[in-house]
């Protein structure tokens, strides 16, 4: 009996965990997949999260509000993913390169701001995890469902209710078409009258803002630190999700679970001390992402202009 509720509190420590460490994922890859789905590949996204990570800590760290916090993120994130539009739309540098350069400055940014503003890690309280309660009843108290369901932060909750806004978004909405068409084929989207660098510029914008938001849901809502380079290559691994979803947002949801519940495998392999080397249990979340990477049948449904700038007039 002992042992079978032992190995019940494991599933539902690695649910638990599993479901809030997607957070940054599903932020991260669902605004990849806005910036993929109108043709730019933004290879920027782990920086942006850097940037987007300390400027949130640092406007808690200031102020003592999380929204505040937030909002720095999201301004952020958008700046930078205004810096990337410049450099890949308008004067149309390698898309590639000009990702991994933003990624780069990130880096090193706030790595800078850190250490001449900050100057050691320092802890903040940010968005807590939310009390959905009725006089002295609360949902997180129910057995079993009630710490898988109603234990999260307001930031974890939103990169889930993300989802089906994105797919409306895409699917239901005349700036989705657009985001859609003039990835597919700009050339037959521009000949309708729909400017195809603004809704560009747009949806790498939106895409951005919220790598700001996934670097936020870091430092001020999972580990309510900033250190340097804490997101570990996160934003690579948000690209890889983007292909693993097929650029679809139910697709990315399913690549951040499943990423992130064998993330949470691999801590509690290491928890438990199971006679399995670390370093093999730490290299688990990323040769999931090889893998995924390496999956043919996903790259039918890429935007057939994605990484290919468009001039007008040039074609």
């Amino acid at each position: 009996m002992n042992e079978d509720l032992t190995t019940m509190a494991i599933i539902l420590g690695m649910l638990h965990s599993g479901i809030r460490l997607a957070t940054p994922y599903i932020y991260a890859a669902i605004g990849e997949t806005f910036s993929q789905r109108s043709g730019v590949l933004n290879l920027g996204v782990d920086g942006i999260m850097l940037m987007g990570a300390f400027f949130g800590f640092y406007a808690v760290f200031e102020t003592g509000s999380p929204w505040l916090g937030l909002l720095a993120a999201m301004v952020v994130g958008a700046l930078m993913g205004l810096i990337l539009c410049v450099v890949s739309i308008t004067f149309q540098a390698e898309q590639g390169i000009s990702g991994i350069g933003l990624y780069m400055f990130g880096l090193g940014m706030s790595s800078l701001l850190f250490k001449t503003l900050i100057g050691s890690v320092e802890g903040v309280r940010g968005f807590l995890p939310l009390e959905f309660c009725l006089g002295s009843f609360c949902l997180a108290d129910i057995p079993v469902l009630g710490e898988i369901f109603f234990s999260y932060s307001l930031l974890t909750y939103g990169a889930y209710a993300l989802i089906p806004i994105t797919w409306y978004v895409f699917n239901r909405t005349t700036w989705g078409l657009k985001i859609r068409a003039v990835g597919q084929n700009p050339e037959a989207a521009d000949s309708v009258g729909v400017n195809v660098n603004r809704v560009r510029y747009a949806a790498v914008t939106v895409g951005g803002m919220l790598a700001g938001v996934a670097g936020a849901s870091l430092s001020i809502s999972l580990l309510n630190i900033f250190q340097e380079n804490m997101t570990n290559g996160i934003g690579f691994i948000a690209v890889a999700l983007v292909y693993f979803g097929s650029w679809r947002a139910r697709g990315v949801l399913v690549g951040a679970l499943l990423f992130s519940l064998v993330n949470a495998l691999q801590l509690w392999v290491q928890v438990l001390g199971l006679n399995i080397p670390s370093d093999v249990a730490v290299m688990l979340p990323y040769l999931l992402t090889i893998i995924a990477l390496a999956l043919p049948f996903r790259r039918a449904s890429q935007p057939k202009a994605l990484t290919k700038p468009y001039a007008r007039g040039e074609n």
